[in-house]
């Protein structure tokens, strides 16, 4: 089922969700309203326990040209500014904390906010043609919002040296560093990215969806709290209905039937 908000696209087939941005004559830039299009489905597929993996995409020649700066210079205003990153970092914290897997498909450019989108999925998959960089120092503006993303990412003198000097980086250094998974040819991008997502959805969805939090929150924690936490996850998941059939199935030398509980 596909439904549309003009600069959102929404396509759910089989518990997956495909969302396109859908501004290609802007590059993709994050509107103001593309980012509370964005934060709506976002929310919406949170509640969405049908829910399996979310691919997040874009039409034309780039994926994401980062915010809107023309809508930006408009508003000179730091009130308006302090909002709108606010409204960003929303969406950010939004993709972070989905239950679900969310894969960047990355098919163009990506600078700056865009960057920041890529290095906040869970995974990134990218046509080796596409270009990475967090670029606002190039117009006087230190891409502080992205560098928090970023720095999730790659390493310290990596990042700081994206965000000092504005510069493009490939999609194969992009892999080497930890910003996406995988840098593939432009006319397999389609094939690597279902292949994921059919290997995601392979699983048993209460693991995916344990695995997700934990993985997520465990990553803020001290070493002794993470082990804490990770060990209370682990024992909670045991108990799932998901877990005796697929130790079965194992012992069995047959394939699981997952419930999903």
């Amino acid at each position: 089922m596909a439904t549309e908000n003009n600069v959102l696209l929404t396509d759910t087939a089989d518990g997956v969700v495909t969302l396109t941005l859908n501004r290609p004559d802007q590059f993709n830039a994050l509107s103001e309203a593309l980012l509370a299009a964005l934060q709506d489905s976002l929310a919406a597929i949170a509640q969405d326990d049908s829910v399996r993996c979310v691919v997040l995409a874009a039409n034309g020649r780039a994926f994401c040209a980062g915010h809107d700066l023309k809508q930006m210079r408009a508003n000179p205003d730091q009130r308006y500014y302090e909002q709108l990153f606010a409204q960003c970092g929303r969406v950010m914290q939004s993709i972070v904390n989905l239950p679900v897997p969310v894969i960047a498909k990355v098919h163009g450019m990506a600078t700056a906010a865009g960057c920041q989108l890529v290095a906040s999925c869970d995974l990134a998959i990218a046509a080796d043609t596409a270009k990475f960089a967090v670029s606002g120092i190039n117009v006087g503006l230190f891409c502080s919002t992205p560098a928090v993303a970023l720095t999730r990412n790659v390493s310290a003198k990596k990042a700081f040296e994206m965000l000092m000097t504005g510069q493009f980086i490939s999609a194969d250094d992009a892999a080497a560093q930890g910003l996406i998974n995988h840098a593939v040819p432009l006319d397999q991008l389609d094939a690597q990215v279902d292949a994921l997502v059919q290997t995601i959805c392979a699983k048993s969805p209460v693991a995916v969806r344990t695995g997700k939090g934990m993985f997520q929150r465990q990553r803020v924690m001290s070493l002794g709290d993470a082990y804490d936490y990770a060990g209370q996850v682990m024992a909670q998941n045991m108990m799932a209905e998901d877990v005796a059939e697929g130790i079965d199935a194992f012992t069995q030398k047959r394939h699981p039937v997952w419930k999903g509980r």
